[in-house]
This record gives C-alpha cells, structure tokens and sequence, in this order.
C-alpha cells in the first residue's frame, strides 16, 4: 500500500486539484469532485491551505472552459456536431442548454458546472453565439468560484466521514488513490450505459419496423416531406438545409399535429436528440403513423454523403410562425421517418 505524507500532500496537493479540474474541464471522463472534497478534508486537516487550493480548482476550470470557448468561436457548429458523437455526455443536453440560454441568457454559464453535462457543452455552445468573450469570463469565473468553494467546503465539513472512508479503505489494503480510481471508472461506466441504452432504443424501433414493412409489404409511392425541427439559434453559420425542409417546433404540440396530420406520405424530422426524436415519434405513432424510423446524422451526414442542400426559405414561409434556422450546432442530429395514415378521419 502506498502513503502519502502529509509534506507530500502539501506540496502537490493544489497541482493534483488543478490538473483533475483541467483536465474534467476538458472533456476527460473523471470526476472532480472527488478530488475537491478530499482537497477540503486536508484543508481542514491543516494539511493544506484553502485560498492556494481554490486558485487551482478556479484556474483549471477557467483554462478548460475558455479552450472550448475558443474552439466553438471558431468553429461553430461542427464543434457541436463532433461533440455529439465522441462524447456520452453531449448526447441529450444541446438542446437543453440552447433552450436555457434563451430563456436566462448569459447568467446560465455561472450555474451550469452544477449541471452534469450541460457543464461540457455549455462553453462551446456559448462560444457558437454572439456573446462578447469579457462577458463570458466573467460569468464563467464566478460560476467557477462557487462551484469550486462550494465543494471544498462540502469537503472540509465531511472531513471526519472522509477519514472514516480512508480508514475503511486503508485497513483492506487500498489507499485514496484507489477510491478515485473506482470513482472514476463508475462515472464512465454510467455514461456509457446511458449511451448504449438509447441507441438499443432506436435499434429495436427500425428493427420493429423493418419486420412490420416485410410483413406488410409496405412500399414508398411519394417523395418524403421533411420536417426541420432543430432548436432556434442566435446565429446562422450554415444557411441551408435539405431541400423542401418544413420549420417545425418540436415543443408546439398543435403544430406537430397539424403538419403530421397533412402528408399522407413518408415523413423526415431532423431533431436535436434522441430525447426530442422519441417524443416526436410517440406522437406521430399516437395519431396512427406507421414505420416510424430514427436515422442518426441529420444535415451533417447528409452534406457529407453528397446529398444537395438548398437556401434556407424566409421567415415563415412555410409552416407556423417559426422561420427554418440552419445553426446545427445541436450536434449530429436524429432523422424520423413514417408513414402517415391515410386521411380517413375526416383530418
């Protein structure tokens, strides 16, 4: 079993705790607050010195957040985009965090490291708006500040349950470097199962609907009408989307209806997340759309493989009052597709 002196500890203790916090900020799947509490709990052993420690913590963060800042600055939506589809933690919080921003603005960011995952995606997505950079650092360093004062506390008052923990540790041959290991390693187990559950998701739903096409034998007689559900954004980067592309607000229920109820005809949706694609789905298969599929990529895979792109249309043009915006920065979106029912009911 390894110790670690107390002289150790003060020595290195406030680079430990700015390279955890770096490095979290960055994107790498450990924990920080682990190492913060532990931090506090030596604060209150006197083993280490409060202000020193924050500084650390409050520098780490600050550095990480301003690296994604700067790379949604300069690049935009693909940032967002190739978040989503390397990171666990993206998969359903781009919406969330744009739906935030509108309706809090700025202050979001001096909350949003409380928030697990909106706190990767908020600085990238807030580097993607017009937001003037001295206002972000500013939001961003008393965001910080709390957020690393909060658990160093939490730490200091813990101290004795802490202690109790290593002891409990110590005694079966481990030492706190164990118990950060195992945190860790129980973080990245959880993301990852929460990835897997909601692609198993949407397997089993193209799979339940490919035996229902065999079955039936359904085939497509009409073009698709697609439906542009992506999230508003404060600024265009790309002025496109795929063409004959219908605005929609997936949040409107009254529209969702009324444009589903319209085409008798296979039906696109480019969604934010998964969570915005099932919603949309349980709707359309609640008012008796059938072959309901979700296909991953949206406008970016579709730019990718070739497929033309148009103009996006003026405001309103086509349907509701919500004008079609192309920010995809709600990272590689999700595209539904079904069949509506035939109009029968007098709809």
């Amino acid at each position: 079993m390894v110790e670690f002196p107390s002289s150790a500890v003060s020595t290195w203790g406030g680079a430990v705790v700015f390279l955890n916090v770096l490095l979290t900020r960055l994107g790498v799947p450990i924990p920080a607050v682990p190492v913060l509490l532990f931090a506090g709990s030596a604060i209150a052993a006197g083993t280490l010195s409060f202000w020193p420690v924050l500084g650390a913590a409050v520098l780490g963060a600050l550095m990480g957040d301003g690296a994604w800042f700067t790379a949604g600055r300069l690049y935009g939506r693909k940032l967002i985009a190739a978040l989503g589809r390397i990171s666990p933690a993206v998969d359903s919080k781009v919406d969330q965090a744009r739906a935030l921003f509108e309706r809090f603005g700025v202050p979001l960011v001096s909350i949003s490291k409380f928030v697990p995952g909106l706190a990767l995606i908020t600085p990238p997505l807030m580097g993607t708006t017009a937001v003037d950079a001295r206002i972000y650092a500013a939001y961003d360093f008393a965001g910080a500040l709390a957020w690393a004062a909060f658990w160093l506390v939490g730490g200091a008052a813990a101290e004795r349950q802490l202690h109790m923990l290593l002891d409990f540790v110590k005694a079966r041959g481990g030492t706190v470097i164990d118990v950060l290991l195992a945190t860790a390693l129980v973080f990245l187990a959880f993301r990852l199962q929460q990835r897997r559950r909601a692609r198993r998701r949407f397997a089993d739903a193209a799979s339940a609907t490919a035996e229902r096409a065999a079955a039936g034998g359904w085939r497509r007689i009409a073009p698709p009408k697609v439906l542009d559900a992506r999230p508003q954004a404060p600024a265009l980067e790309a002025p496109c989307r795929i063409p004959g592309a219908l605005a929609l607000d997936p949040h409107s229920q009254e529209q969702i209806d009324g444009a589903l109820r319209t085409y008798d005809m296979v039906i696109y949706c480019i969604c934010p997340d998964s969570a915005t694609a099932f919603e949309i789905t349980q709707r359309m298969r609640h008012n008796g759309y059938t072959r309901i599929r979700a296909l991953r990529g949206g406008l970016d895979a579709w730019q990718r493989r070739g497929f033309p792109v148009e103009p996006l249309a003026p405001a309103g043009e086509l349907t509701g009052n919500r004008a079609p915006e192309a920010h995809g920065e709600a990272r590689g979106a999700i595209t539904l597709r079904g069949f509506a029912p035939r109009s029968t009911q007098g709809t």
